[in-house]
């Protein structure tokens, strides 16, 4: 039996930080699209909220043996602290 660990922080309204065995994550979106950033690259997940239909894509690197995708574009991470920043100086000014 294999033991897991994981903790989620909601910063904000569609924002979370993802703490885990194999390190740290940000999840940003909510019920039916979300993007998470973490070392592994963005995965990107669509669904139908309530159905049971999801779909899910990773952008970055690759599963073991493949080739080495290029990683998760320094921009992607730069965007998305603004964005939080940005709604958290919203909410609280």
């Amino acid at each position: 039996m294999a033991l897991r660990f994981r903790k989620s922080f909601k910063i904000a309204p569609g924002v979370r930080i993802n703490l885990s065995k194999s390190g740290v994550s940000t999840s940003v979106g909510g019920k039916g699209l979300t993007a998470n950033l973490s070392k592994r690259g963005t995965r990107v997940t669509t669904s139908i909220p309530g159905s049971g239909f999801s779909a899910s894509k990773l952008y970055g690197k690759r599963s073991k043996g493949a080739v080495e995708a290029a990683p998760t574009p320094l921009w992607a991470h730069v965007l998305t602290w603004l964005m939080i920043a940005a709604f958290l100086w919203w909410i609280f000014s």
